[in-house]
């Protein structure tokens, strides 16, 4: 088989990738390699609507089956790619095929991180990443007692949330101070913790854990201090691990992800990475080369190599956004509050409507906005405009976002 362009991996990236192509009006051949034997679906509902029984798979695909036939992109499912070839342009997969390829679109995202302590493969530990991840842990969590989740990440608090509401007993464990640590400031951390508090989740901070307990089950998580929290079902969720080691053995530029350029091409010939996998020098990290493991990010960057493999380069400078539901309370963030020297509150967190406004050397850089649309929406155009502003304007309620911008 060879095809003018293959995409390897079929999640969110690689998906965008196909349709942009087209959109594009390209002609060429095209095919999508993809680990698991679903065509593309969406990720971030696996542990929000999909987990608590809100949405049936099929209304979390990305496009139906009869998309991709009706504009020949062909799917290449249950494969996993283990070589790549750059100067004979092919990839080999795990059973021995041999593809070739004109242009490769590198779109593998990552495999969740788990702990590398004893018991941390047992059964009953389970990560959170693909549709079958999200099935075992619900089966397993009907017939848990107790729940642990080590990683107070978005990922464990949605986990948390749905299961709360299930009845089931859940205890979050985070080894950093508070939760959301990596990303967000201290005032949305305290937040979210009361808030799983008052839902009856057992929150516990600056705990370590050093082995997961039980022989042929888990059957709990052991800290430091020598504590054995009782557990029928553990949950990791402490972020991913890039999917790029066949990338990295064929020469690519890289370590922590595979590097790319500002039209997400590898150091490889004729070979583009994105999303989750791809480290790039971003302009809203101040160029700092990151990873961004977001559907955004994994969109644009789709957009940004299906347009430089059509002729029409233009560099990736999208502001990066996310957003995490979680019980009633849907936030929104845009921007990165990487490196912030100053927090603004805007509204009353007690009344669960409210932004954190993240400012550096008084520029403002991000917003996390907890049931406040509006300031999401208005506070993009801040990020973007790179704009100073005083504290008491951005705190007051009474003035919208959108007005500070036309100031």
């Amino acid at each position: 088989m060879n095809f003018d362009v293959l995409i390897v991996g079929a999640g969110h990236g690689g998906a965008q990738a196909a349709i942009m192509l087209r959109q594009q009006k390209f002609e060429g051949t095209i095919a999508m390699i993809g680990e698991e034997a679903e065509i593309p679906y969406e990720r971030p509902p696996l542990s929000k609507e999909y987990f608590a029984g809100e949405k049936p798979f099929e209304r979390i695909l990305i496009r139906p089956a009869k998309f991709w036939e009706e504009r020949e992109i062909t799917m290449l499912l249950g494969k996993r790619v283990s070589s790549v070839n750059p100067e004979n342009h092919c990839v080999t997969t795990a059973n021995g095929e041999t593809i070739g390829y004109n242009k490769l679109i590198w779109a593998t995202g990552g495999a969740p991180r788990m702990l590398p302590i004893p018991g941390g493969d047992l059964p009953g530990v389970q990560g959170v990443r693909t549709r079958a991840d999200a099935d075992a842990m619900k089966a397993a969590s009907e017939n848990s007692a107790q729940i642990v989740i080590i990683g107070g990440g978005y990922i464990g608090l949605e986990a948390a949330a749905v299961l709360s509401k299930f009845g089931k007993k859940v205890v979050l464990l985070e080894a950093l101070p508070r939760v959301l640590a990596r990303v967000a400031g201290e005032p949305l951390s305290r937040f979210y913790e009361a808030e799983h508090r008052a839902h009856g989740v057992d929150i516990r901070l600056g705990v370590n854990v050093v082995a997961i307990e039980g022989e042929e089950h888990a059957t709990g998580v052991r800290l430091a201090d020598g504590e054995v929290v009782a557990a029928d079902l553990v949950i990791v969720g402490i972020g991913i691990v890039p999917a790029v080691e066949p990338l990295l053995a064929a020469g690519a530029t890289g370590s922590n992800g595979v590097a790319v350029d500002q039209y997400c091409r590898t150091s490889l010939p004729d070979i583009f990475a994105i999303g989750d996998c791809a480290a790039h020098a971003n302009d809203f990290a101040e160029g700092a080369t990151i990873r961004l493991e977001s559907v955004q990010n994994a969109n644009d960057m789709a957009n940004t190599a299906a347009k430089a493999i059509c002729g029409d380069a233009q560099p990736y400078s999208a502001v990066p956004w996310f957003w995490s539901n979680q019980y009633d309370l849907k936030l929104q963030t845009v921007g990165l509050s990487t490196g912030y020297d100053d927090i603004v509150v805007r509204g009353d967190p007690a009344e669960r409507s409210f932004s954190v406004i993240y400012l550096k050397q008084g520029r403002v850089i991000a917003l996390d906005c907890v049931n406040a649309i509006k300031d999401y929406v208005q506070g993009k155009a801040l990020v973007t405009g790179r704009l100073v502003l005083g504290r008491e304007a951005l705190a007051d309620t009474s003035r919208p976002l959108k007005e500070l911008v036309a100031g």
